[in-house]
């Protein structure tokens, strides 16, 4: 442990501290209070915490986390526990954390919302079902995906779809229209709005005969669930 810690202590070529681009929530926060005890993501110390001090191992454990990546208070928390640090330790740590904005569940949820909608298409069903993984709390969940509007889901789904038919020239058009809306599905649209997009996709898509390829009869009611 002590080596890895001394590999992101200091730089080599410049003698101060790196940090990582990939740093947890509170690098962009500004330095954590050296009151507490706490050092940023990019000042790990160089020598490794006293095992007996299971705070100081719970504060190594999460810095060196957050340092990696932008992680959650439950998934901290987990981590701590494999560790077999004391839930007290762990919880003191955790507060001390929240409270400098090292860890802040309502910014995570945000930043993954913004990230794997307009990078992987996510709709706002998926995207809580993944931040509910994540330990995120409900209202912060709600907080976040309530910023994508039915616009931009549209726009969104609209998008995915008329790439994905770009590459399907030649195949049937129930085949087209299966797939298509088994993909709207896998990423968390709702069964009326993934219709409506296909449909109005297909509908201006030449069938492999040259005919208009128009799907079959809409289902009653446009349905929200699958």
């Amino acid at each position: 442990m002590a080596r890895a810690v001394r590999a992101v202590a200091r730089s080599p070529a410049t003698g101060q501290a790196r940090r990582s681009r990939r740093a947890g929530p509170g690098a962009g926060y500004g330095d954590a209070d050296p009151d507490l005890g706490l050092v940023p993501p990019g000042e790990v110390p160089a020598e490794s915490a006293d095992p007996a001090d299971p705070e100081a191992v719970a504060r190594l454990i999460c810095l060196r986390m957050l340092t990696a990546a932008p992680r959650t208070r439950a998934q901290l928390a987990d981590a701590l526990r494999r560790r077999g640090v004391p839930d007290e330790a762990a919880e003191a740590v955790l507060e001390r954390f929240a409270d400098v904005q090292l860890i802040d569940d309502a910014m995570f949820a945000q930043a993954w919302v913004d990230s794997r909608h307009h990078g992987r298409g996510l709709a706002r069903r998926a995207l809580a079902a993944e931040l509910q993984q994540r330990g995120v709390a409900a209202e912060d969940i709600q907080a976040a995906v309530g910023r994508l509007d039915p616009e931009q889901e549209y726009a969104t789904a609209r998008a995915l779809v008329e790439r994905r038919l770009a590459a399907m020239r030649g195949q049937p058009r129930s085949t087209r229209f299966r797939r298509l809306m088994g993909m709207l599905a896998r990423k968390g649209y709702s069964q009326g709005l993934a219709y409506r997009v296909v449909r109005e996709a297909l509908e201006n898509a030449p069938s492999v005969d040259g005919l208009p390829d128009l799907p079959g009869p809409e289902p009653d009611g446009e349905p929200t669930d699958w």
